[in-house]
């Protein structure tokens, strides 16, 4: 009898330890994958949205996952607009190290982007030689905002939420679709601040990451 209950209290002693530790391991699979240096969360991102491309194609984010983006609402007729030429040098530069610029024009500041897709690529190929992907023209802030704005300005993190102020900012995310950072219409592409960044998150996440 003696036997019996030492047998019955050693199993009910080996239950009690696994069963948390059973449990705790789900909860980490099912919230997080940790690989090397950084884990990968089920939080949404900006590569889980899908949009239309300059020419009216759908086209999903998530094509560029595995890259760094530079996320930018452009505008033709702005003081800014200069600033192609600088994204298309930035984009030219790092986009063999698993970089790109996503260009999303707007009319929504000063009616600055009044043309229509068509003229907006031809605008952008003849007097910049823009090569990175642009999209269709809509809104980027406001109630009609398109979804990835609204995901940007509200939802990717306390230090980066906040209506879209003028054209050209621009949302830095990781190879997850994370915001990094977020810089003012002013900032310039080429600013070693934004190409400092670039570099470092393009080298310190590796595919293990995703």
């Amino acid at each position: 009898m003696n036997f019996l209950i030492k047998s019955f209290m050693a199993i009910s002693i080996s239950l009690i330890v696994f069963i948390p530790n059973f449990l705790l391991a789900a909860k980490s699979k099912n919230n997080a994958k940790v690989s090397g240096v950084c884990e990968v969360t089920n939080s949404k991102s900006a590569y889980d949205f899908s949009v239309t491309d300059v020419e009216g194609k759908s086209k999903k984010l998530s094509d560029f996952k595995g890259k760094v983006a530079l996320i930018v609402n452009t505008a033709s007729k702005c003081g800014y607009t200069s600033q192609y030429k600088e994204l298309q040098e930035l984009f030219a530069k790092y986009k063999d190290q698993g970089f790109v610029v996503l260009g999303f024009p707007s009319n929504d500041f000063g009616a600055q982007e009044p043309g229509s897709n068509t003229d907006i690529k031809t605008f952008c190929e003849t007097n910049f030689n823009v090569k990175f992907p642009l999209f269709a023209k809509g809104p980027v802030k406001g109630p009609s905002k398109q979804a990835l704005y609204e995901f940007l300005t509200e939802n990717s993190g306390d230090s980066y939420k906040g209506e879209i102020a003028w054209n050209f900012e621009k949302f830095l995310v990781n190879k997850s679709g994370q915001v990094v950072a977020r810089y003012k219409s002013n900032v310039k592409p080429t600013d070693v601040e934004v190409t400092k960044l670039i570099e470092t998150t393009i080298s310190k996440e590796s595919a293990a990451c995703l």
